[in-house]
């Protein structure tokens, strides 16, 4: 509970669906005498109506709205952003620094979901489902051979916390796996027979590569056409992490070409996405739903409001 007689805080919630699967989350905040105002717009703020809403908030929940230098500087009063997820692309690290706001996340919720829906996608396109259920529901009653994932080599891009969940899921079919990462877990490794190889020797040995990275200015565009043209005839590509760290352009070339076998994608450089991809056969895509079960949304969510309090109450007591 705060302390009598200390100044109460005023929060944006500029997420769109914060407390709509279980109320906890609100009625942490609620018992911390913090007071909140929601979204009112129902979708994803721009710049503009962020830097409108943030003009009475000392703290802000953060969904992917931009949160940028001007924005920041236009908040006078903004002292934490909490983000409901794990990626802080979104936020001007460096502007939020100089203005003393401190930047959190949630950094396990999203973990199991992130990592089941990219294996969901990689078994989808090894037995060609999306290409067979469209065929089937259009009175075309025709097969198409499929692949195990137990004789694939599964690339993985960022053995981090959902790379190293990726792994253990994949692992479990047999499968191979190999990793590129910056910081290798030699442990993690052994422990799981993984190999760590540079980014090209991996684009060039496995047969489906699965993206796990944050965005930063050393991983935008980490997945160009050169890079694309490493990989496998009919390997596969999965991003489930960022839009911007594929050249969207490029990997739609690939595909019609037919160098490549196929591509899942969650993410995208702008969303809702509306480009080539779309067209493609051997492509399924998703509206961003890597985080998006009852369950990491519901624990996402409290992990968001529990930092915010956190931070509020260390205050109080300085």
């Amino acid at each position: 509970m705060r302390k009598e007689g200390a100044p109460v805080p005023e929060v944006l919630i500029a997420t769109t669906s914060f407390g709509a699967e279980d109320v906890r989350p609100l009625r942490l905040l609620e018992e911390r005498g913090i007071r909140y105002r929601l979204n009112p717009h129902g979708r994803r703020l721009t710049a503009a109506e962020v830097s409108m809403l943030l003009q009475e908030a000392d703290g802000l929940i953060a969904g992917t709205e931009p949160l940028n230098a001007e924005v920041l500087r236009e908040a006078k009063r903004l002292r934490v952003i909490s983000r409901c997820g794990v990626g802080l692309d979104n936020v001007d690290l460096a502007a939020a620094e100089a203005r003393g706001i401190a930047v959190l996340a949630t950094t396990e919720a999203a973990t199991n979901a992130v990592a089941e829906l990219t294996l969901a996608g990689i078994l989808a396109l090894l037995r060609h489902l999306p290409t067979l259920d469209r065929r089937c529901k259009a009175r075309e009653w025709k097969r198409e051979m499929g692949r195990l994932l137990e004789a694939c080599c599964v690339g993985i891009v960022g053995l981090g916390r959902i790379g190293k969940r990726v792994a253990e899921l994949v692992s479990t079919f047999r499968a191979q796996v190999v990793a590129h990462d910056l910081r290798e877990d030699r442990e993690f490794a052994r422990v799981h027979r993984i190999e760590y190889l540079s980014l090209d020797s991996l684009l060039r040995r496995a047969d489906i590569v699965t993206l796990h990275v944050n965005l930063g200015p050393a991983t935008k565009g980490l997945i160009r056409a050169a890079q694309l043209a490493l990989m496998k005839p009919e390997a596969l590509l999965i991003n489930c992490a960022r839009g911007d760290l594929v050249d969207e352009k490029a990997l739609a070339e690939s595909l019609q070409s037919g160098h490549l076998g196929g591509a899942y994608l969650d993410t995208f450089s702008e969303e809702p996405y509306a480009g080539p991809l779309l067209d493609l056969p051997g492509v399924l895509v998703t509206p961003h739903i890597g985080s998006y079960t009852v369950e990491s949304r519901v624990a996402m969510e409290i992990e968001a409001a529990q930092n915010l309090i956190r931070f509020f109450e260390r205050r109080e007591v300085a």
